[in-house]
C-alpha cells in the first residue's frame, strides 16, 4: 500500500472499560474469522502491519479513541478472542 498521509495520536492514559473490551473480543474474534476464510491468513497478517487499516479494525471493534492505546487494546482484544481458535485459522 502507497503511503497516503500521517496521523498525529494523543498519548493518553488509563484503561477501557471490562464491557468494552469484552465485546472488542467477540468482535475481533468474528472479524479476522471472516477476513482469514475470505482472503488467507497472509492478507489478514499484511492488513494487521498497515497502521491505517488497524486504526480502522480497532473503530470498526469499539475502540472510538484516536489515541495511542489503539494498538494496545486492539492487539490484547485480538489475543483474547483468538485464543480458543487461533490456531484453527494460522495465526
Amino acid at each position: 500500500m502507497d503511503r497516503t498521509g500521517s496521523a498525529d495520536l494523543p498519548l493518553h492514559s488509563g484503561r477501557v472499560p471490562d464491557w468494552l473490551a469484552e465485546r472488542m473480543a467477540r468482535m475481533g474474534r468474528v472479524l479476522v474469522e471472516a477476513l482469514v476464510l475470505h482472503y488467507g491468513r497472509h492478507e489478514v497478517l499484511r492488513r494487521l502491519a498497515h497502521p491505517f487499516w488497524f486504526q480502522s479494525l480497532g473503530a470498526v471493534m469499539g475502540m472510538d479513541w484516536h489515541s495511542s492505546g489503539v494498538t494496545t487494546t486492539v492487539l490484547g482484544a485480538l489475543k483474547r478472542g483468538l485464543t480458543p481458535g487461533g490456531r484453527q485459522l494460522g495465526l
